[in-house]
C-alpha cells in the first residue's frame, strides 16, 4: 500500500492508502474524495478526473502521453504545469506520500 493525500481546492486534506497498481482517481472516487468526478471511469476520455501533482512529486511520475495531454485540453480548471489526469497516475511504491491537489471544479 501506499499513501496518497488529496488536498481539496478548499484546503481539507485526505489521505488515504491505495494498493500498488490502483490509480489516483479510482482511490478518491473509492473514498468519497471531493473534487474528482471520474465520468469515463478511467478510460481516458474526459477531463473530469483533472488535478494538480504538488510541485514536489512531480517530476517522479513518468510524463503524460499525447492522448492524456489532449483530454487536459477540455479541463474545466485553469491547466497548469503540474495539471495531470488522475486516472493516468499509477501508484507505486515510488509514490508512497504523493501530494494531490484538486482543482475547484471538474465541469
Amino acid at each position: 500500500m501506499a499513501s496518497v493525500t488529496y488536498v481539496e481546492a478548499n484546503g481539507a486534506q485526505h489521505v488515504v492508502d491505495l494498493p500498488e497498481g490502483e490509480n489516483v482517481m479510482r482511490g478518491a472516487l473509492d473514498n468519497g474524495i471531493e473534487g474528482i468526478v471520474g465520468e469515463c471511469g478511467g478510460g481516458l476520455a474526459c477531463a473530469t478526473c483533472h488535478c494538480y501533482v504538488d510541485d514536489a512529486w512531480a517530476d517522479r511520475l513518468p510524463g503524460a502521453v499525447q492522448d492524456e495531454l489532449d483530454m487536459l485540453e477540455s479541463a474545466s480548471s485553469e491547466r497548469r504545469p503540474t495539471s495531470r489526469l488522475s486516472c493516468q497516475i499509477i501508484m507505486a511504491p515510488a509514490l508512497d506520500g504523493i501530494v494531490i491537489h484538486l482543482p475547484e471544479a471538474q465541469y
